[in-house]
């Protein structure tokens, strides 16, 4: 799968509904749908693809999950740490 941007959902502190919308109206005309996420917005992820899921089904599923660490410069100087999350979901076969 390419990292096109147009099917990628980027979390961040918007309300949760906000992305499930989003990703759902990408899903429309997108096969595959990416949602990422890094530090504390990685648990909003989880439940905005569990919402699409439950919401959809069976219309869509997820095809991929990825968990993942990067090394941040913080803004006193340190080197950080901080968990990623990718989660793919795609339309089902049927």
């Amino acid at each position: 799968m390419s990292n096109d941007l147009h099917n990628t959902v980027f979390i961040g502190k918007k309300p949760l509904m906000t992305y499930v919308t989003s990703t759902i109206v990408q899903l429309a005309t997108k096969p595959i749908v990416l949602i990422k996420a890094r530090g504390l917005t990685t648990a909003i992820a989880i439940d905005v693809a569990q919402i699409v899921i439950k919401k959809t089904k069976p219309a869509f599923e997820i095809d991929n999950v990825s968990i993942n660490s990067e090394s941040l410069v913080s803004s006193d100087g340190k080197n950080r740490d901080v968990s990623t999350i990718e989660i793919s979901i795609k339309r089902t076969a049927a």
